[in-house]
This record gives structure tokens, C-alpha cells and sequence, in this order.
């Protein structure tokens, strides 16, 4: 039997592919393994950070605008590379190819944000803060940092970490899923190819065994991570203990609510794409919709009834197809649990995508069909959990409080949004609902490069979020100077009041 390709790691500038553990990587359309990865061990995840730290003196010494410029280089490559990186994310991942352009365009903004490095960095000055004084602040790199991303956007997670991290004079340690890893092992190669030197960004395959490292290792000054609440406090604990500075975006369950005055047909097809989009393997996916009043819940259901019986399930690689397979066979084989526990604890499934019917030649893949319920009531696992999966649950409630009252009683803050032609009702939504990235009449309130990513409660573990302005606090640290040149031949007499600027 012939040998799978080996996706290796990428240290000091070059593809590495030493003995080790290997596991494979399944194109989830046909559920064949087409390639293996390479799962590091400590000694090459120790090699990656030392690859790193050899880079940093010369790195964090270069001018701003000329790290700035490769990430202007990388943008231009990124196009035009562009279908091949989403190929690779397809046939790993399992989404339409439409979608993982979207995933690729998003994070090309964030390397566009990066470019800007020479603006972001420059700090503040005051002139005379006292006599003869001047105060000034820097934001300084912190040097070698480490992110560590999840398998549902292979391109643009990473894109929301390295980038502005070694624009601001970092270098990198980069781990990507394991279940992914081709499309983000060429993108760091591309980035070689921009200019940026070897060392300043490394890549690491792995699993548990290569994030420990990543926590543990003193070199490391902070670790950025997006995935599962339980990890996410896993890392956030375990890095802090080692006194770092962790970001950890966790878990999401995300609530749309459908007021009686909202357009409705507008409000499904919104709720359409963001339920069932990338096969709902998203964390700011809509898996849960609030209607208000039973009459707005029963319009609701017509129309996502009528909405799904349209789509088409099938490989990413076929334009025509609305949603791609499920990344592998075991996420199939848990989101199907959540499904038959759904009917168990009472509520109703109006549309079943179990039996959904493979196209000729796609039978082994990893296909589910949009799901959705009707009476989902809090407490159930359906709507506690975050399945990540396209199951959609529709929540009855009374009153846009009750509503609100139920999204902030969940654990979870990452996003929400609401669909109403009220501007009082949105207001009063927005100024008080708990969650962190709230939408009006937009579902996905995915906020731009500029601004940053992150939510509330149990969605985020540390003090900043994600990219954008916080990105560049995360990933440096101000120094404030205060300096004087007392004049010459002049001795001044000691002073033992507290210094004012009086």
C-alpha cells in the first residue's frame, strides 16, 4: 500500500519532517485519508520556540514600516494564491469553497489591519510635562508569543493571530489543528516567500503533548487560543500558573431573537446562513432562534421548513451545494447524538437530516442535513451545549425580556442578535443584553479587522479579545519614558517633595 503525504512542520524557515507519531488527515467528503500530519513532540516544539527566540533580537530591531511592507507582500501572494489555499480547506475541512474564500477574505483583512503596524505602534508624547521634560510611551514587543487555533477556519483564526503579532515585532509559534493543517502550513510559507526572515514565524503540528509545551516553556511570553470552553480554561489556568499572558476564546451559544414586527422572511434567510453555514461548525453560528409570541415562532418555522427543503448537501467542490460534510466521523457521529437527544427530552424535530442522501461516489463522507426544532426549552442538552453542528432549535418565548432574560442566563456570551423594525426595542437590546458581540438585523455581528473579537462569561477567558485594537495591546506592552536634560554647568539643589508638575 502507498505511503500518505506527510504534512510536516515549519522551523527556522524550513519544512521539517522528522520520525514521530503520525495520525491521518480524511477529506470529509469521502471519508478516505489522503495525507498524515506529524504530531510534535517536545523537542520539536522546543526547537520552534528556540528558532524563535534566535529570530526576535533582529526582528523586533526592524523598522515598523518594513515589517509592515511584508505583510503587504503576504496580502498580494494571498490573492493570488487564493483558490489553491481554499482548495486545501475544502478537501480538509469539508466546506463549500465559496465559504472558504469568505473565511480567506476575512483574514487577508486582518494582514491589511497589520500593514498598519507604523501608526499602531507609535505611542503617545507630551512635551513639557515639566520643566525642561518630556514624557513619551512605546509599545514594545514582547517576544516570542505562541497561538494555538481550531480546526474550523484553518486560514483566517491564524490570520487573527501572527500577523499583527509579528508586526508588532513578535516572533511566532504557530499551532494549527491537526485535522486541517495544509492550508495554514502554506500560508506561513507564502509568508516566507513576502519577505518575512526564517524564524519569525514557525509552524508546529500537534496535539496535547505540543500545547503543554507551548504553556509551560518560559520563553514563551503569551499564548493566544480559540476552541472549546473546557480547553480554553484549560490554557488559560495552566498558562497563567506559568505566567504568561493568555487570550482564550472558548465556547459559544448563540441566540437570535425574531421580534412579532420584524421582516420575517428577511430574519430566515438570515438565520438560514448563519444556522447552517459551514455546516454551523462556527462559534458565532445562530443554533438557537428566540421568537416572540407564538404566532412569530409558527411564521418562523413555515419558512426554515420551506428554506431547508432547498438546499443542497454535498462535497465543498460542487459550486451548486449549500453545505459541505461535517469535518470528521466522529463530530458526525456527535452532533447525530445531540439530535436523538433532542426528541428524548420533548422537543419537537421538525426537519431530520440524519437520513440525508449522499451524491454518487460521496457515500462514506461525513454528510448531516440541516436539523431543526421546534419547543426547545432551556435545560435541554440541545440548548445548553454547544453541538457545533447544523442543528437549529427554535425557543418560544412571550416578551422580548423573557427573552433576554434567557440569553443572559446562559453560560455563554459570544454573540447574539436581533431581527425588529423597533429602534427602541434594539436599543434597549443592545445597551443591555450580557454578551459581547450583539447584531441588529445582522446575524453573524462578526466585527471587522479594526475593531476586535470577543465575547462575555464563559466565551472568553482573559482581558482582551481578539485582533484589532486588542490584538496590539495583546501582543505588546507600553513603556512610559520621562526624560530631562538639565542645563549645562547649572547644579541644581536636592528636592524632597514628591515631583508635580506645579
Amino acid at each position: 500500500m502507498q505511503a500518505l503525504p506527510i504534512v510536516g512542520h515549519l522551523i527556522g524557515g524550513e519544512i521539517i519532517t522528522p520520525d514521530g507519531r503520525t495520525q491521518n488527515v480524511y477529506n470529509p467528503a469521502t471519508g478516505k485519508a489522503e495525507k498524515s500530519v506529524l504530531l510534535a513532540d517536545q523537542r520539536t516544539v522546543e526547537a520552534a520556540i528556540a528558532s524563535a527566540q534566535a529570530a526576535f533580537p533582529a526582528w523586533r530591531n526592524t523598522p515598523p514600516l518594513k515589517r509592515a511592507r511584508v505583510m503587504s507582500n503576504l496580502k498580494q501572494l494571498l490573492e493570488q494564491h487564493a483558490d489553491e489555499i481554499c482548495r486545501l480547506i475544502t478537501a480538509e475541512h469539508g466546506k463549500v469553497l465559496s465559504d472558504a474564500m469568505g473565511e480567506l477574505q476575512r483574514g487577508i483583512e486582518n494582514i491589511e489591519y497589520a500593514s498598519y503596524a507604523p501608526q499602531l505602534l507609535k505611542g503617545e508624547h507630551s512635551r513639557n510635562v515639566g520643566p525642561a521634560i518630556d514624557s513619551w510611551s512605546e509599545m514594545q514587543a514582547l517576544g516570542v508569543v505562541a497561538g494555538v487555533t481550531p480546526f474550523n477556519f484553518p486560514a483566517m483564526v491564524p490570520l487573527w493571530m501572527w500577523p499583527l503579532a509579528v508586526a508588532c515585532g513578535n516572533t511566532f509559534v504557530l499551532k494549527p489543528s491537526e485535522r486541517d493543517p495544509s492550508s495554514t502550513l502554506l500560508i506561513a510559507r507564502l509568508a516566507l516567500q513576502a519577505g518575512l526572515p526564517p524564524g519569525v514565524l514557525n509552524v508546529v503540528n500537534g496535539g496535547k503533548e505540543a500545547v503543554d509545551v507551548l504553556l509551560a516553556d518560559t520563553r514563551v511570553q503569551a499564548l493566544s487560543f480559540v476552541g472549546s470552553t473546557p480547553i480554553a480554561q484549560y490554557v488559560y489556568a495552566t498558562g497563567s500558573a506559568h505566567g504568561k499572558r493568555i487570550q482564550a476564546l472558548g465556547g459559544a451559544k448563540n441566540h437570535a431573537v425574531v421580534m412579532p414586527d420584524a421582516d420575517i422572511a428577511q430574519a430566515v434567510s438570515a438565520v438560514m446562513g448563519a444556522a447552517y453555514g459551514s455546516c454551523g461548525e462556527r462559534c458565532m453560528a445562530i443554533p438557537l432562534l428566540v421568537a416572540v409570541g407564538d404566532a412569530t415562532a409558527d411564521a418562523v418555522i413555515a419558512l426554515l421548513k420551506e428554506e431547508i427543503s432547498k438546499m443542497r448537501v454535498g462535497p465543498g467542490t460542487d459550486s451548486g451545494n449549500d453545505m459541505g460534510p461535517l469535518v470528521t466521523r466522529q463530530h458526525y457521529d456527535k452532533v447525530c447524538g445531540y439530535v436523538a437527544q433532542g426528541v428524548a427530552e420533548g422537543a419537537t424535530l421538525v426537519v431530520d437530516g440524519r437520513n440525508v442522501a449522499a451524491q454518487p461516489g460521496y457515500e462514506n463522507g461525513y454528510y448531516l442535513g440541516a436539523c431543526l426544532f421546534d419547543r426547545v426549552k432551556p435545560g435541554m442538552k440541545i440548548y445548553q451545549d454547544e453541538i457545533f453542528g447544523p442543528v437549529l432549535g427554535v425557543v418560544r418565548a412571550q416578551s422580548l425580556q423573557e427573552a433576554m432574560d434567557m440569553i443572559d442566563a446562559h453560560e455563554y456570551g459570544n454573540g447574539t442578535c436581533i431581527f425588529t423594525r423597533d429602534g427602541e426595542a434594539a436599543r434597549y437590546f443592545t445597551d443591555n443584553i450580557q454578551v459581547g458581540m450583539v447584531g441588529v438585523n445582522v446575524p453573524l455581528p462578526v466585527p471587522v479587522a479594526y475593531h476586535s473579537f470577543g465575547g462575555w462569561k464563559r466565551s472568553l477567558f482573559g482581558d482582551l479579545g481578539a485582533y484589532g485594537p486588542d490584538g496590539v495591546r495583546f501582543y505588546t506592552r507600553r513603556k512610559t519614558i520621562t526624560q530631562r536634560w538639565p542645563s549645562a554647568g547649572v547644579r541644581e539643589g536636592a528636592a524632597f517633595s514628591f515631583p508635580s508638575a506645579q
